[in-house]
């Protein structure tokens, strides 16, 4: 008896000191970067963002690029990706089934932190509103986002084709799914008729293929979208959080002026101006979204009976209350305020009181009573 106690006190210290050496070799991370446009376009954009991040934390930060977005989701679910940027849906969907949890949000360049989905034509297109779009006459070429993505796909499908009970393949001759680069040039080219696409991106391509850019037309804007989160996995070791999340709030605001200056360049080649904290409270809309654009489509099902369809709507309304009570609780909670203030803080340009807040949020990012 003694000797199995004597194995078994070994083996408690034995676990101890493996999940302590564990923790303290938490010195590399894989970041996860959405396949919004080509690789080497991103590669491009984002690999200054990464060293930055690297130099700052003392981590080593790898790219890890799919060339879906599933690819970043599924990563993340098995721990071969610790960080990401993710569209919201895509965020919603990584938060159901990747131990994910949102921590940051991007923040376009001229400050605002929502943007737009739209769909396309080329310049000479015949279609002039979504009216035409709409016919069903089995005669256009459609382009639709990946199904992971906000603009490209949630929002076009829930606006337009749930509200309406369209069935994109039976309205249309073809529909595809592409990133949102490929939709776009595929306007340019005349190779589609009609794509989804987003504010954002449409702007990435006045950079990258601006004679492109001039061969598209806007024929459809959907309401505002809050911008894109950053997330981790929620059982990444939070002294890592802290460094993470104590760079990202710092990066573009605090430093020397040239230190400052090159951050903003960096994160304008992204499109973005210095992050803004955030929480799982972002995704509340999108969830809202997902849950309605279920029922329209549940209603416009002929094969279910009104029995089967009150049945399957009941605990999508159920989901959209309970929602909708967790938006209004979050409205003037105390992270909410606390965010209020950051971000009144950099519009002064108060840097003793942004290094105050962001040493405050990156230990509460690092406290396990808010992971």
């Amino acid at each position: 008896m003694r000797k199995l106690a004597l194995i078994g006190s070994a083996f408690a210290v034995a676990v101890g000191v493996t999940a302590t050496v564990a923790r303290a070799e938490t010195t590399e991370i894989n970041f996860g970067v959405i396949s919004t446009e080509a690789s080497v376009n991103q590669k491009k954009n984002w690999e200054p963002f990464l060293e930055d991040m690297k130099k700052a934390t003392g981590l080593k930060v790898n790219a890890f690029y799919s060339s879906d977005y599933a690819g970043v989701i599924e990563g993340m679910r098995f721990n071969k990706v610790q960080i990401a940027w993710y569209g919201n849906k895509s965020g919603m969907e990584a938060s159901n089934r990747s131990s994910a949890e949102v921590f940051a949000q991007v923040v376009s360049r001229d400050g605002s932190t929502g943007y737009y989905s739209h769909l396309i034509v080329n310049k000479d297109s015949p279609y002039q509103k979504l009216e035409d779009v709409l016919k069903c006459d089995k005669s256009i070429n459609f382009g639709i986002g990946d199904p992971n993505s906000t603009s490209g796909f949630l929002v076009p499908t829930s606006y337009i084709f749930a509200a309406k009970n369209i069935d994109p393949k039976e309205c249309f001759k073809t529909v595809r799914n592409a990133s949102h680069q490929a939709n776009a040039m595929a306007i340019a080219h005349k190779q589609v008729d009609v794509a989804t696409n987003n504010s954002e991106d449409l702007e990435r391509l006045v950079a990258t293929a601006p004679d492109a850019r001039k061969d598209i037309r806007i024929i459809w804007t959907s309401p505002i979208i809050p911008l894109d989160p950053l997330m981790w996995r929620k059982d990444l070791d939070p002294a890592v959080k802290k460094k993470i999340y104590s760079f990202l709030l710092s990066y573009g605001r605090l430093g020397t002026p040239d230190e400052i200056a090159n951050a903003k360049k960096i994160l304008a080649n992204l499109l973005w101006s210095p992050f803004h904290p955030s929480s799982d409270n972002q995704l509340l809309p999108i969830r809202i979204l997902e849950a309605n654009k279920a029922i329209m489509k549940i209603k416009g099902d002929a094969k279910l009976s009104d029995a089967e369809k009150a049945a399957k709507i009941e605990p999508l309304q159920v989901d959209i209350k309970k929602y909708q009570a967790m938006t209004e609780k979050a409205n003037g909670a105390a992270f909410e305020k606390k965010v209020e203030a950051f971000v009144a803080a950099d519009k002064a340009h108060d840097q003793a009181k942004l290094k105050q807040m962001i040493a405050e949020f990156a230990d509460m990012a690092a406290s396990p009573a808010t992971n």
